[in-house]
């Protein structure tokens, strides 16, 4: 269906829904690179001006990936149909996509309307939103939102900043990896998980990680979850010979065929996600959130699988929406945008790093996700530790659940630039936020004085 709009006697026609909403994004590069960004400033206005005025059950109605050959699709569509997404949809269905920016800006917009809102949101709904929304907006709406999930600790409540601990290492050599995991224990870091990317993506290597941080976690009594950032398949094999996992990691996209290029799909993920829950790995929590979910804007279009409906290509933004999807399936414990770690081709500068990471978050708080945020550029990318300083502090202000915890804000052996222990300190101490309330208690025991004492030992 074609979409119009007309500015100063200049008609600007969309040519299908997915066209409209990659000419209404901001732009980024990785749009550019597949030739469907507006091809002016004009033409952008005019796209969200169009969108503005567009219906959300037409967001229902036209699928931008087709529904027979796109589980995503299937899973969003099915799942919209449900009695309760209905029932969550009713009271916003009649409503423009820029009449639901003006809700979620007003006072009507509660945390506990907007948590009952969720469910009948699809991503195409958050997405299209986020293009009409200032950074100021996407913070403050945001802000309003809390989701909360536990393992063995608590993340997401109002007044909290977690982590992630990053120990890694270049050879994933034990000793190293144990010496950044005491570092940033000691700086009051880890209570979102310790996770780990290994360089060897092989089941000895994961079991023998995963035997680590268990084995400092049970010594010093640690509240905190563990994680192996490698393959599911490679998880599953580990979990079968008996590995300690906690939490179960995979990267995620937004169409089939992303997820085809990762080695998945959504029948695998759920046997994986049945596996771990079977190793029942926090008997004190009945029900605990197990799922540790990795996106990034742009892994759609660096696998050539961003193009949807009559081979129309999708923007970005949207296929990392539909990511959002997949993950609110499986209820995860924690779910990362890893925003400028994929590179300029896709996110040029500091600011479209920025600007992409305040709409992932965005677009996933509003579809009941426990959001954190890789705050991080790559070396050759138009950014500085000035940006990430900036986006830090900016997301902190929209309450993002957890940032990354990596020792000296460079990841050697990733080879990309983050944040560290020391900055979760900073903005913990700028905005009065504190750790979970678990590790907040054990911080305020005599065990990280235990701990410390090794390190001193010659």
């Amino acid at each position: 269906m074609a979409h119009a709009h007309t500015i100063a006697s200049v008609r600007y026609t969309f040519d299908s829904l997915a066209d409209l909403l990659a000419k209404a994004t901001p732009a980024r590069s990785g749009d550019e690179l597949a030739g469907i960004a507006a091809t002016s400033a004009q033409q952008r206005v005019a796209a969200q001006r169009t969108l503005a005025d567009l219906p959300l059950t037409h967001l229902l109605n036209e699928p931008i990936v087709p529904y027979e050959t796109d589980e995503v699709t299937r899973l969003i569509l099915d799942t919209s149909r449900t009695p309760a997404a209905i029932t969550a949809f009713a009271p916003i269905s009649s409503l423009t996509v820029g009449e639901l920016r003006d809700h979620l800006l007003s006072d009507d917009a509660t945390p506990a309307s907007l948590a009952a809102l969720a469910p009948g949101l699809t991503p195409e709904m958050a997405a299209a939103v986020s293009k009409l929304m200032r950074l100021q907006d996407l913070i403050l709406v945001a802000r309003k939102i809390n989701v909360v999930t536990k393992f063995r600790t608590t993340v997401g409540l109002p007044g909290r900043l977690s982590t992630r601990l990053q120990p890694n290492h270049p050879t994933d050599d034990p000793a190293g990896i144990a010496a950044s995991i005491l570092d940033g224990l000691l700086l009051g870091s880890g209570d979102a998980v310790i996770g780990i990317n290994p360089v060897s993506d092989n089941v000895a290597t994961l079991t023998n990680l995963l035997h680590l941080v268990d084995h400092i976690r049970r010594r010093y009594d640690i509240p905190t979850q563990s994680c192996v950032l490698a393959h599911l398949t490679t998880q599953m094999q580990a979990m079968q010979q008996g590995a300690p996992l906690d939490l179960l990691f995979q990267s995620i996209g937004g169409t089939e065929a992303t997820n085809k290029s990762f080695g998945i799909n959504l029948a695998l993920l759920e046997e994986a996600h049945q596996q771990a829950r079977s190793l029942n790995r926090a008997p004190e929590n009945p029900t605990p959130n197990i799922m540790y979910f990795e996106t990034g804007q742009g892994s759609s279009l660096s696998a050539n699988a961003h193009r949807g409906t009559r081979g129309q290509g999708i923007d970005q933004q949207t296929l990392e929406a539909r990511a959002y999807a997949v993950a609110r399936h499986f209820n995860p414990m924690l779910v990362n945008t890893v925003v400028g770690f994929i590179g300029p081709e896709y996110l040029y500068d500091g600011k479209q790093i920025l600007r992409a990471s305040l709409e992932d978050h965005f677009c996933g708080k509003l579809l009941g996700l426990p959001m954190g945020c890789d705050i991080c550029y790559t070396n050759h990318a138009e950014a500085d530790q000035d940006d990430m300083d900036a986006l830090l502090t900016m997301l902190g202000a929209a309450g993002v659940n957890y940032i990354m915890g990596v020792p000296g804000a460079d990841d050697i052996m990733l080879h990309y630039q983050s944040t560290s222990f020391h900055d979760a300190l900073y903005l913990r101490r700028l905005l009065n936020l504190r750790p979970a309330p678990e590790f907040e208690s054990w911080l305020n025991t005599t065990a990280p004085h235990r701990l410390h004492l090794p390190a001193m030992l010659p």
